[in-house]
């Protein structure tokens, strides 16, 4: 003769333990899907992964012979009415600290809102480039046919020629890409 009782008792615990244990995973993926962006934005800054630069104050670290030209590059996607014109390259030592600056001019007739996103190639100078000043991530806001003048103050860290990997580079590009702001 079989218990019946017990078995269905066994069987809402299993039930039990498999709904708390498939909550859980549920509960630990929604977690980890709001800090993917914050984690991956820390590993990017810390690592220079795809071409992300770093921020300081200053260059402490003075300035070695070896010369850089940085470029400067714009992407504005079709439809958002601005016209954004970069600065023209400039070449200096490692470590000197250069300021240059974006022009942007709103071609509509209305107030735009946008900001920036940027990245630096190759990739693994990314880690190297830092910046003083940017207005990356900030709200620009233009008025109908204003022009206004966005500076970058950046320098490339002298231990960029302690790393084999960059040897042979001698120029590097900032590149922003900008977007309507919600």
């Amino acid at each position: 003769m079989v218990d019946t009782p017990y078995i269905e008792d066994r069987s809402t615990r299993a039930n039990t333990r498999i709904v708390v244990l498939l909550s859980g995973l549920v509960a630990g993926m929604v977690g980890l899907s709001f800090a993917a962006v914050p984690l991956y934005s820390l590993f990017c800054a810390v690592t220079g992964y795809g071409g992300t630069t770093q921020r300081a104050d200053g260059n402490p670290k003075g300035v070695i012979a070896r010369q850089m030209t940085t470029r400067f590059d714009v992407t504005v996607p079709g439809g958002l009415p601005i016209a954004v014109t970069p600065s023209r390259p400039v070449a200096s030592p490692i470590g000197e600290v250069q300021t240059i600056t974006y022009r942007a001019r709103n071609l509509s007739n209305q107030v735009l809102t946008t900001t920036a996103g940027f990245n630096v190639t190759p990739e693994l100078a990314g880690a190297y480039f830092n910046k003083i000043e940017c207005f990356c991530f900030t709200e620009q806001t233009l008025q109908p046919g204003e022009t206004v003048d966005m500076p970058v103050s950046f320098f490339v860290d002298p231990d960029l020629d302690a790393n084999s990997d960059l040897d042979t580079i001698r120029e590097i590009t900032l590149s922003y890409t900008f977007y309507a702001a919600d």
